[in-house]
């Protein structure tokens, strides 16, 4: 049976996920989707600008995208904290991952990674983006009401617990022993 947490489970959470590093975040998984609901994971994956992240399924299935049919670019790479994913997701044990590309002990909040915040990661070099994550009926039916709505209450929505959306500002490659710089 998937975990479902309770409100008040994600609530005690909060301080300890609010606690997280501010920069130089270690990397605790990196996931790679190639298609739908396919998911390896990887010890390194390679960026760039117009594909993203190289062999991943963005280029030609972004679920967001530009006027012109392309994938937007802030919906490149998307990294969650490490401390709401045990939290809403209850780690890796029996449960489906996400699809986060990074999974990162990281403080994701506006305050601390605003919008146009770079990122250093490995080789490659990540901007925050506009786009908000508010988490997706997916999440709702793998991780429960409580999950997807604690998400998007209107004082959590600053935190930015479903993550950030990023664009690959710089090619290069991300290994799994990487840790997350503020630029």
């Amino acid at each position: 049976m998937p975990f479902h947490p309770t409100r008040d489970e994600l609530m005690a959470a909060l301080p300890h996920i609010l606690d997280a590093p501010k920069d130089n975040a270690p990397i605790d998984i990196l996931c790679f989707r190639p298609g739908y609901s396919e998911r390896t994971y990887p010890d390194q994956i390679e960026l760039c600008p117009d594909r993203g992240i190289i062999g991943e399924r963005w280029a030609n299935h972004a679920w967001l995208r530009n006027p012109d049919g392309s994938g937007h670019p802030g919906i490149q790479v998307s990294i969650l904290g490490a401390r709401v994913f045990k939290a809403a997701v209850g780690g890796t044990a029996g449960n489906i991952h996400p699809g986060d590309t990074i999974i990162a002990d990281l403080d994701t909040t506006q305050s601390n990674m605003p919008t146009g915040t770079r990122l250093q990661i490995g080789t490659a070099v990540l901007r925050v983006s506009e786009v908000f994550n508010d988490g997706c009926v997916k999440w709702r039916k793998r991780n429960g009401d409580a999950a997807k709505d604690w998400l998007v209450e209107p004082e959590h929505v600053p935190l930015r617990l479903r993550g950030l959306l990023c664009a690959v500002e710089q090619a290069g490659v991300i290994r799994k022993d990487d840790v997350i710089r503020k630029a």
